[in-house]
């Protein structure tokens, strides 16, 4: 079946866009700021064209209008130029990972295990402090449950790049990371992982369990967060049990006879 020319024109009119559209990124990163002459002429193609893709790109938030001082165009009038913004840079590949592996092989190296968890500690510490502060805010309406309080750190780590979220379980509660920053480098070094587990107890006021992680090829990092006991529950442990006593010697056993006639 032959497909008609116009229809195939339109079905590779996405495709085509969003390849421009990475290549305009791709002259952001490259040279900065610019304007959208200056990437038209680049690109080969018109000033209209590079602006259609620009309003596009500004509206997914991958790119930015900025007036920059001393760039001045007819009447006085600052030219528009476009930067990427951080969501736009994001869609690049990075070296961070490896440089963080590389640092983190030579800690170990040198330093050994211990080593590398006082790194992870520092590490987080920011992260630990910022979502204290959250829950803290938080207050009484958080409740005094740990899984309550996970509800409000769930929204806190959110705000951290962690994309987490909190439910309420028959046992307790369940902390959800649906993104791990470090998950490469976590792959390599658990005690990255191990940190983090002790700062989600730490903030949520109780011992937990990670019972999966991304590093580790789950899709989820997942953390179980056991309830309290309600107050004044008097639930008692199981009964002891009674040791029977084991019969007397036969040398030492006497009969109800013998007994009464000594």
């Amino acid at each position: 079946m032959q497909i008609p020319a116009e229809q195939s024109a339109r079905s590779s009119a996405p495709a085509d866009d969003g390849r421009t559209r990475d290549r305009v990124t791709g002259l952001l990163l490259e040279h900065g700021a610019q304007t959208a002459t200056e990437l038209a002429a680049r690109l080969g193609v018109s000033p209209a064209a590079v602006r259609r893709h620009l309003d596009s790109l500004v509206a997914e938030g991958r790119v930015a209008e900025r007036a920059l001082p001393g760039s001045v165009r007819g009447r006085g009038r600052p030219a528009r130029h476009f930067v990427l913004t951080d969501a736009g840079r994001a869609g690049f590949p990075h070296a961070y990972d490896d440089l963080a592996l590389t640092a983190l092989r030579f800690v170990a190296l040198h330093g050994g295990a211990d080593a590398v968890r006082d790194v992870a500690e520092q590490q987080l510490a920011g992260l630990e402090q910022r979502c204290s502060d959250a829950v803290e805010r938080a207050g009484s309406t958080a409740g005094d449950q740990p899984a309550d309080r996970a509800q409000v750190l769930a929204e806190a780590l959110t705000a951290e790049g962690y994309a987490a979220s909190a439910s309420a379980i028959s046992s307790g509660g369940q902390l959800c990371q649906h993104h791990c920053p470090v998950a490469h480098v976590a792959a390599e070094f658990p005690q990255l992982c191990e940190a983090e587990t002790a700062v989600i107890g730490r903030l949520v006021g109780t011992h937990v369990q990670r019972l999966a992680t991304i590093a580790h090829g789950d899709g989820i990092c997942t953390t179980h967060i056991p309830g309290r006991p309600p107050a004044g529950n008097t639930t008692r442990g199981p009964r002891p049990v009674l040791q029977e006593r084991a019969p007397a010697p036969s040398h030492t056993r006497q009969t109800a006879r013998e007994r009464t006639s000594a």
